[in-house]
């Protein structure tokens, strides 16, 4: 089972036991989804690829638009967080944890650092100079599990160290 096919399953769930967030949530994740489908169709049609194949998204498409739909509420949640307004910044709280089911379980910061000592050997980096070429290695294998600004950190104490 794909992961767009786990959110549908999820979404059925959700009906049956008449959870009103988690609807609205996975509605809001399908329409997002399905916004991602017309768009991947739209590209293929541009560049004269159109088949009659439905149009299906790889699991990492799917977790890209998860992605998306989580930053939109973190940055929702500093609004509110500014405006005072504590309901709404807890339902938002309660839509990133639903959001976060699907997303893979994320890298330790060991994890990372273990990954990042990797590829600075790999692309002999010598210090801060070279975080760029150390980035451009790591985060394709760290997309999904780690944030960017996390990774960042840690590449740049490890550099920092040498």
């Amino acid at each position: 089972m794909n992961l767009k096919e786990k959110i549908e399953n999820d979404f059925q769930k959700a009906l049956l036991q008449k959870d009103p967030i988690e609807i609205s949530v996975l509605r809001l994740l399908k329409a997002a989804l399905l916004n991602k489908e017309k768009e991947k169709r739209y590209k293929l049609f541009q560049e004269e690829k159109q088949t009659n194949e439905s149009i299906s998204l790889s699991d990492e498409e799917v977790l890209e638009v998860i992605f998306s739909e989580i930053k939109k509420r973190k940055e929702a949640i500093l609004m509110y967080e500014k405006a005072k307004r504590e309901d709404l910044y807890e339902k938002e709280k309660i839509e990133i944890e639903i959001l976060q089911k699907y997303l893979p379980k994320p890298f330790s910061d060991q994890e990372i650092e273990n990954l990042a000592k990797e590829i600075i050997q790999k692309v002999n980096a010598k210090d801060l100079k070279d975080l760029g070429k150390v980035m451009k290695e790591l985060m394709p294998k760290v997309k999904g599990r780690a944030e960017g600004s996390k990774v960042q950190l840690i590449v740049k104490k490890l550099l920092s160290q040498s």
